[in-house]
């Protein structure tokens, strides 16, 4: 699987990491992968919430050390 764009949201709190996300999967392709890294809590619950009202599929959500959490959204 080839990462087409990747996301640094760490640091940041919602809503913006689902923002950036949301305008950053408008830049890319039907089956192109966004990998985004965040640390904020909510994430792990809006994002699959997200993508499942969007249609995109998220592949992965990993927790990284740190707070870390690392997820690939494939675009539909």
């Amino acid at each position: 699987m080839e990462i087409k764009m990747t996301l640094d949201c760490k640091g940041l709190s919602c809503p913006m990491p689902m923002m950036k996300v949301a305008k950053a999967m408008k830049e890319l392709n039907v089956g192109e992968v966004l990998e985004m890294f965040g640390t904020d809590p909510g994430t792990k619950t809006d994002l699959p919430n997200w993508c499942e009202k969007t249609g995109n599929q998220l592949i992965e959500c990993t927790d990284l050390e740190g707070g870390i959490t690392k997820m690939l959204i494939q675009k539909a």
